[in-house]
C-alpha cells in the first residue's frame, strides 16, 4: 500500500473549504495541514492546484441488475461501479430484493452474490420488502446486526412491490422499536392503476401519458399518508425520489412539527420535465421513471427544499434500461415501458453545475451528495468527508474546464443519456477508493473486485 500525498487543492467538506495538503495511507486519510507547513514524504504525490479535494459521492439510491417489467436494469454490478467511479461517487447504496414468499435474508444473499468481486467501489444495501408478514417482521432486526438497517417499501406498483397501510405501519413499528430507518416510495398506486386502465381505454398509450396519470397530488396523499402512519408507528421516515411540489410541501410541514421525516430528490426532477416525456417518435419513452418527471414549475420548489433542508439527500435512483430492446416493450403502452433513468455517472457533476447556477453552495453540493446520505445511511464518518480516519474516497475535481454530456462518451451500459447534448462546467479528474486510484486523469485505471462490502450502522439523525 502506497502513501499518497495531495497537495495544492481547495478541500470541500461539508462543513468547510480550505486550502490543505491531504495525507494517505494504508487506505485511509492519515492528515490535512496548511499547504506546505509539513514535510511529508510519499509514494506518490498528486498535485490538486486549482482544483477541488472533495470526498467521494455516496449515492444512496441505485439499482444494478433489477429485474423490473420483464426485464433486467442493464447496469451490472461492474458497469454500473465503473461508471459511478468516473462521475466522482466511491460508494453506493443498492437495494437488496425480497421475493414474494421468500425471506429477506434470501434476497439480500442473492444480491450479496451478484455484487461479489464485481464492484470497483464500495457498497452497501438496503432491502426491498415486497412481502410484509410475522416471519419478515421478525427478520428485520437480525438484518440491521448485519449491517442492513433500512427497508424499502412501496405504496406504488400493486401485485409486484405494493404494500397496503396494515404492513406499512407494522413494518414502520419494528422500525421505530429497532433504529430501523423505513423508505418510502409514496404514491398512490391503487389510484394510480384506474388512471392507466382509463388513459388506455381512450387510447391515450405515449409516454407522455406515463406522467399525467403518475399524478402530482397522489404522490403528495401518499406522502401524506406515509407521515401519518410513521408519527402513530413512532418512527422516522425517508421518503425516495420526491418529484413534486405537493410532496415537497407535506415533507416541510412534518419538519417544521419538528418530525423525523426526511426526503430525498433526483437530479432528474431538477433539470429534467415533462417536456422531455413528451418528445416526439416514441423518444420520451426515455425518461420514463417513477414517481415521474413533472411540469417545469416544480423545479423551483426543489431547489428551495434542498436550500432549506427540507429535502436532504440528491441519489441518482440509477435504474437504466436500453432504448432499443427495452424500454421499447411499451411501444402503443406507456404502462409496459420499464421505468428507470441512467444517471449514477451523471450526479456529482449535475450537482456542480447547480452550483455553478446559483441553485446551492459549494459545501451544500458536498452536503448532499456526500455528507448526509453518508450520516442518513450509517456510513459516516467512515464515508462522505475528508478528515483523519475517514476512508481515502478522494475525487480531484477540475471545476473549470467543460463537458458535454453524451452516450457516445458515457461509461454506463445504456444507449442512450437522459442528458444528451447538455454542457456542464466541472469535472472529475482523479479518484481515489479507499486510497487506490480507480480513475488516473481521465483514465480508468481500477477493477473489478476492489470494491467491498461495507456494513452501515443505524441512521445518524436519530436521537
Amino acid at each position: 500500500m502506497t502513501r499518497t500525498l495531495i497537495t495544492g487543492g481547495l478541500v470541500i467538506t461539508a462543513a468547510d473549504e480550505v486550502h490543505a495538503d491531504v495525507l494517505i495511507e494504508h487506505g485511509r486519510v492519515v492528515a490535512l495541514a496548511a499547504p506546505g507547513t509539513q514535510e511529508w514524504t510519499a509514494d506518490r504525490v498528486v498535485d490538486a492546484s486549482q482544483k477541488y479535494v472533495i470526498p467521494g459521492g455516496v449515492d444512496a439510491h441505485t439499482h444494478m441488475e433489477l429485474p423490473f417489467g420483464g426485464t433486467f436494469a442493464s447496469d451490472t454490478f461492474e458497469t454500473g461501479t465503473r461508471a459511478a467511479a468516473w462521475g466522482g461517487t466511491t460508494t453506493i447504496v443498492d437495494f437488496a430484493v425480497q421475493s414474494k414468499g421468500r425471506s429477506l435474508q434470501a434476497g439480500l444473499n442473492a444480491w450479496l452474490e451478484k455484487a461479489d468481486g464485481k464492484c470497483a467501489i464500495d457498497y452497501a444495501f438496503h432491502m426491498i420488502m415486497s412481502d410484509v408478514n410475522e416471519a419478515t417482521l421478525k427478520e428485520m432486526p437480525k438484518l440491521i446486526e448485519h449491517g442492513i438497517s433500512s427497508f424499502k417499501l412501496f405504496m406504488a406498483y400493486p401485485g409486484v412491490f405494493y404494500s397496503d397501510d396494515g404492513q406499512i405501519l407494522r413494518a414502520m413499528q419494528v422500525a421505530g422499536d429497532t433504529a430501523g430507518l423505513i423508505m418510502m416510495h409514496a404514491e398512490n398506486g391503487i389510484a394510480i392503476d384506474v388512471l392507466v386502465e382509463q388513459a388506455l381505454a381512450r387510447g391515450e398509450t405515449d409516454p407522455r401519458h406515463h406522467g399525467e396519470v403518475r399524478r402530482a397530488l397522489l404522490e403528495a396523499e401518499a406522502t401524506h399518508r406515509a407521515i401519518q402512519l410513521a408519527r402513530v408507528a413512532g418512527a422516522p421516515l425517508y421518503v425516495v425520489h420526491v418529484s413534486a411540489q405537493e410532496a415537497v410541501a407535506e415533507l416541510a410541514a412534518a419538519r417544521d412539527m419538528g418530525l423525523p421525516v426526511f426526503g430525498e430528490t433526483c437530479p432528474q426532477y431538477l433539470f429534467l420535465s415533462t417536456d422531455n416525456l413528451a418528445e416526439p417518435d416514441f423518444e420520451g419513452a426515455k425518461y420514463v421513471c417513477s414517481t415521474p418527471l413533472r411540469p417545469k414549475e416544480h423545479q423551483a420548489a426543489l431547489w428551495r427544499g434542498l436550500r432549506t433542508n427540507d429535502l436532504q439527500v440528491v441519489s441518482t435512483d440509477h435504474c437504466p434500461f436500453c432504448f432499443v430492446g427495452q424500454k421499447e416493450l411499451g411501444r402503443g403502452d406507456f404502462s409496459k415501458i420499464p421505468n428507470g433513468l441512467p444517471g449514477v455517472e451523471n450526479r456529482m457533476d449535475l450537482l456542480h453545475q447547480a452550483v455553478v447556477e446559483g441553485h446551492i453552495s459549494r459545501r451544500r453540493w458536498i452536503e448532499i451528495a456526500c455528507a448526509t446520505p453518508a450520516r442518513m445511511f450509517g456510513l459516516y464518518p467512515q464515508k462522505g468527508t475528508i478528515a483523519p480516519g475517514a476512508d481515502a474516497d478522494v475525487v480531484i475535481y477540475d471545476p473549470h474546464v467543460t463537458q458535454t454530456l453524451s452516450a457516445g462518451t458515457h461509461h454506463m451500459n445504456v444507449d442512450y443519456s437522459a442528458y444528451e447534448g447538455k454542457t456542464v462546467t466541472g469535472q472529475v479528474e482523479t479518484v481515489l477508493s479507499r486510497g487506490e486510484v480507480v480513475i488516473d486523469r481521465r483514465t480508468y485505471v481500477g477493477h473489478a473486485g476492489h470494491g467491498t462490502f461495507v456494513p452501515r450502522s443505524t441512521c445518524q439523525y436519530l436521537g
